[in-house]
């Protein structure tokens, strides 16, 4: 509802355009958009009322919400005063709400698989844990999110996992009915068992819990019309694995290894279960490279070349090229913004091994989103 004097009209305009520019930091889009605004009034003498509908009653943002629709009010010229109400949605506004996010019906469905998709999926994986396998995932991730893509992570390794730590989010995703909105770091939106867990506790699952687990991910997360979504595996080929297979056969996988001989040779057997699947071999990331020293020299800790054998051989094994994407140094802030809670591609973009991740990311951007077998909804004339 808006209401406003005649010689207020105009202002009425400039606050609804205003409203337009408040994100929901939660669902990523404006909240006048989303129905969210339930009631604008302009007085006479300038001063806003505004009234905002939130999600649920106990929405973890509404103070995000109420400060950023008070500072967008207050910069339009002629407003006096800015007061927000906030309400919560009934049923059927929430229906309505689930039925604009997901479609006609409100259907559930995991929304990759759908023909007109152009989501970008990569499913990162290793053939060993250790080789810093969720770092590399946070940083692409958050690195993709810097150049302005629209970018999700779902922590696939249930019983390891990390992603929130390294994300820096403790924020518990909000539930409306049976539609989970993930928390948002960095503009990446994660979902992770470890988000409905208490403090460190195990996770003791058989194959068919892990499954309907990340399908649960996959159905009942509103990601929204991502550019790329990261799924970061747990080591090896075993139940989330094959799952991810069966859930997005489309999913490319990305191999992160280290130079030792060793553990390229694990690593393979993670990327040649693209035979098994069918799936695509994005590439190869080889991760601690080496040790950059004072002198400018270099200190191969972990020996040279595995990266590029690994991709030779997955080349050989795939039938398609398999490239190496990248070498990632050693690099004690990356530990640290691991333990921080703030990805190295953001808080220290200037070392070495955020430009080796920066590049890396950017490589995957410039791969374009295929349109092949998507209908262009062209009639011909």
């Amino acid at each position: 509802m808006e209401t406003a004097t005649p010689s207020n009209s105009q202002l009425l305009q400039d606050v609804n355009d205003a409203l337009a520019t408040v994100i929901d930091p939660e669902l990523r889009r404006p909240i006048t958009e989303l129905g969210m605004v339930d009631a604008v009034h302009v007085s006479g003498d300038g001063k806003i009322s505004l009234t905002v509908l939130l999600t649920i009653a106990g929405c973890p943002l509404k103070g995000t919400i109420t400060s950023d629709a008070e500072s967008a009010l207050a910069a339009v010229p002629g407003v006096t005063g800015v007061n927000v109400e906030l309400k919560v949605m009934d049923q059927a506004q929430r229906d309505a709400l689930k039925e604009k996010l997901r479609g006609p019906g409100g259907q559930r469905g995991i929304p990759f698989n759908q023909p007109g998709s152009l989501t970008k999926v990569y499913a990162v994986a290793s053939g060993k844990g250790g080789v810093g396998k969720s770092s590399v995932t946070v940083n692409l991730a958050t690195a993709l999110a810097a150049q302005g893509l629209r970018v999700g992570i779902v922590d696939a390794d249930v019983y390891g996992f990390s992603v929130p730590a390294l994300m820096g989010i403790t924020q518990a995703p909000t539930r409306v009915d049976d539609m989970i909105l993930p928390p948002v770091a960095y503009g990446v939106k994660v979902i992770s068992i470890g988000m409905f867990v208490t403090g460190n506790q195990p996770v003791a699952w058989r194959g068919p819990m892990l499954h309907r687990a990340l399908e649960q991910f996959l159905t009942d997360v509103y990601f929204g019309d991502l550019d790329a979504l990261f799924l970061d595996l747990p080591p090896g080929t075993g139940d989330i694995a094959i799952s991810v297979a069966q859930l997005l056969p489309k999913a490319e996988i990305l191999v992160v290894t280290t130079p030792q001989a060793a553990a390229a040779d694990v690593a393979e057997r993670a990327g040649a279960i693209a035979t098994q699947t069918g799936q695509k071999v994005a590439g190869v990331i080889e991760n601690m490279s080496y040790l950059e020293m004072p002198d400018g020299g270099r200190m191969e800790l972990f020996g040279s070349g595995g990266g590029a054998v690994l991709a030779e051989r997955l080349t050989a094994a795939v039938g398609a090229d398999v490239p190496l994407l990248g070498q990632i140094p050693l690099d004690i802030k990356l530990r640290e913004g691991g333990d921080t809670g703030a990805p190295i591609v953001i808080g220290q973009p200037d070392t070495a091994a955020a430009a080796a991740l920066t590049g890396i990311a950017a490589n995957l951007a410039s791969k374009p989103r295929g349109l092949a077998g998507m209908k262009l909804g062209l009639q011909p004339r």
